[in-house]
């Protein structure tokens, strides 16, 4: 392949806003306008930090749902949001409130956060890493990825999708850019994955099985 791909590493420093929602009134509110890594930061960060506060949920917004304000059922609505699903941070940002919005037009009062529960927005800052490593065909690639770490996997199949203009992963784009029909499958395959609800490890292994076949095809040809 022309192209090698540059391996990366990353993490996500978080940022303090100093906004904050004390009931469910405010949090629609604060929505409106807090900076688009806060979105980004309470869907995704939680995949870089050592633990889940509420294993249950897999974002933040949903976690202080249920623990925050207890409630079982906008916990679940907001549980169930994917972002992969969304190319533009905004069309997120507006699901997130129509969300909110409904319940709080079911509810016959404003839910507050219990004592020390309010939601604390917190803004992302991703630093990028070169690793040094070099791949320059899919079979090398085979070899590599169960060993990439967790920054590597995050960087490279889910911040590619806001950075990239097709929205795909780098694995994607860089298989693509050969326009070599052998790949096309490859290509398919990656693309099907989705990233959310599942862990880095987990997703791991699912790009090191998806891209198996042309290990083995590397070794024995």
């Amino acid at each position: 392949m022309e192209l090698p791909f540059l391996i990366k590493d990353c993490t996500l420093i978080a940022i303090a806003t100093g906004e904050e929602a004390h009931n469910l009134r405010e949090f629609s509110d604060r929505l409106k306008t807090i900076h688009p890594g806060c979105i980004y930061y309470h869907f995704w960060g939680g995949m870089l930090r050592p633990s889940f506060d509420e294993p249950e949920y897999p974002n933040d917004f949903a976690a202080w749902a249920w623990r925050g304000l207890r409630d079982k059922r906008l916990a679940e609505r907001l549980a169930i949001i994917d972002p992969s699903h969304y190319r533009v941070i905004e069309d997120l940002r507006q699901e997130l409130i129509e969300v909110i919005e409904e319940r709080l037009a079911e509810s016959e009062w404003v839910p507050w956060a219990r004592s020390g529960q309010r939601f604390k927005f917190i803004r992302s800052q991703i630093v990028v890493l070169d690793t040094g490593k070099r791949v320059s065909q899919p079979q090398e690639m085979a070899a590599q990825i169960a060993g990439l770490s967790s920054g590597s996997v995050f960087y490279h199949f889910i911040d590619a999708r806001r950075r990239t203009e097709s929205g795909r992963s780098d694995f994607a784009e860089w298989l693509q850019a050969e326009e070599a029909e052998e790949y096309s499958e490859l290509v398919r395959q990656l693309n099907a994955i989705d990233p959310y609800f599942t862990t880095l490890s987990e997703l791991r292994r699912e790009l090191a099985l998806v891209f198996q076949p042309y290990l083995v095809e590397g070794e024995t040809s």
